[in-house]
């Protein structure tokens, strides 16, 4: 395996810090327009993951604990799912592949993630399936029916997201969810101080997030048996709120 040469990680550091400071300066009040444009100038400079390379052995292993771990908890064909932040598919072609064609919406602020996304279904040759892929600049739900998912699904999202983001997608969720359906998340877990890094990275109580939830209408769960799968991040589960 090559090394990268000396001082790389150091010029990339600077990088980011200056980038950092650019985009913040112009999307201020805006961090999902920020955000694209981290991962924008992340893929011009040649760093795949800002689309999630489906050909590292640890990015195909992430995708098929996703899979797996959805299965296990009930995913069956006919079930419709959102996948929040799909990425370039390397979980998403998965659930393509299982579920009955057309029941599978992947959403995405950058229009380069979808043109992967697009590539990955040629290549997995599971265009037939029909998946529904949109673009989105925030996530209030606009472009999906109302009352119509059994599972949404967001992996390595909200650990690049602030707590307005988070809420909006909360507010949002009762309306494209089933009554028996539910939303799983990541997110970065820290039991001391909550902070970000570089406004990319941030990092949550498990209680903050599920203090808001419930502010928001809905019932949240701290997933145990995804933290014995030993995953970088930690998962909750939320549900709508019974009514009554």
């Amino acid at each position: 395996m090559s090394r990268p040469k000396p001082g790389t990680s150091r010029r990339w550091a600077v990088r980011r810090l200056a980038r950092d400071v650019a985009l913040r300066a112009r999307y201020r009040h805006d961090h999902i327009a920020y955000y694209r444009a981290v991962m924008q100038d992340t893929t011009a400079a040649g760093e795949a993951t800002a689309v999630g390379n489906s050909d590292r052995p640890a990015w195909r292993k992430a995708g098929r604990l996703q899979f797996d771990y959805l299965r296990q908890h009930g995913l069956d064909r006919d079930w419709r799912m959102l996948e929040i932040g799909c990425g370039n598919l390397r979980a998403g072609w998965r659930f393509i592949d299982f579920l009955e064609p057309g029941n599978y919406y992947g959403i995405d602020i950058s229009s380069n993630v979808l043109d992967a996304a697009r590539e990955t279904l040629r290549r997995q040759d599971i265009e037939d399936r029909k998946p529904q892929l949109f673009l989105v600049s925030d996530l209030r739900f606009a472009e999906l029916p109302a009352h119509h998912f059994d599972v949404v699904h967001a992996h390595s999202v909200f650990s690049h997201s602030p707590l307005p983001v988070i809420e909006e997608a909360f507010r949002n969720l009762p309306r494209i969810l089933r009554p028996t359906g539910f939303f799983d998340f990541t997110f970065n877990r820290t039991d001391g101080r909550e902070r970000n890094f570089m406004h990319e990275d941030f990092y949550y109580r498990t209680e903050t997030l599920i203090e808001l939830a419930r502010r928001c209408g809905l019932d949240a769960a701290y997933l145990t048996d995804w933290e014995a799968l030993d995953h970088r991040q930690q998962k909750i589960r939320v549900r709508p709120r019974p009514l009554g």
